[in-house]
């Protein structure tokens, strides 16, 4: 397999920044509504403030992976006076929570950057600085065309759970049927 360059994009997140405001959530759900900035719906945001007024717990976390499974993890961490659950780290849609699901169709929802901007839109908006848009260049292996059709089972089982499969099925059907 060869290794190409590629640019990585990241997101730094300086929580003790973060207010609570929730403008990140409500420009990436903007920018990702059909058609593009025709609504606002934070269930819809590949990024969540988690809160927790009573502590002051402001927790900015992005959509990540889909995982079929739940963790076994629960354990609970504190830092700087603050306790956290072991979950509200984690990127991942998962079976035990709602959270990073398009909320219509139930599939996963993951961060793209806001993929055609310079810079993702909740960096742009957070007027905190709690959000740090940073480029860095590495070696990773090709993706192949098995790692796309993965990508594409994931979505699909995401639909199969949900609907069920002779309904998933029906529908493709149906597109089929339209070409």
């Amino acid at each position: 397999m060869s290794k190409v360059k590629k640019i990585v994009k990241n997101i730094r997140v300086d929580a003790d920044k973060c207010n609570g405001c929730r403008g990140c959530e409500i420009a990436c759900s903007a920018f990702h509504a059909e058609p593009k900035y025709s609504s606002v719906n934070p269930a819809r945001s590949r990024i969540r403030v988690l809160t927790n007024r009573l502590k002051d717990i402001w927790l900015p976390v992005f959509a990540g992976e889909y995982t079929p499974t739940e963790c076994a993890g629960r354990d609970i961490y504190t830092i700087d006076g603050k306790e956290y659950e072991e979950c509200a780290f984690c990127r991942a849609a998962c079976p035990s929570r709602d959270m990073f699901k398009e909320p219509d169709s139930g599939l996963p929802l993951r961060c793209d950057m806001c993929e055609g901007e310079d810079e993702p839109l909740c960096v742009k908006w957070c007027l905190t600085n709690v959000l740090v848009y940073e480029e860095r260049e590495v070696w990773v292996e090709e993706e192949t065309e098995e790692m796309k059709q993965e990508e594409l089972h994931v979505g699909l089982e995401s639909l199969a759970d949900k609907y069920g499969r002779d309904k998933l099925m029906d529908a493709v059907a149906r597109m089929n049927a339209k070409d």
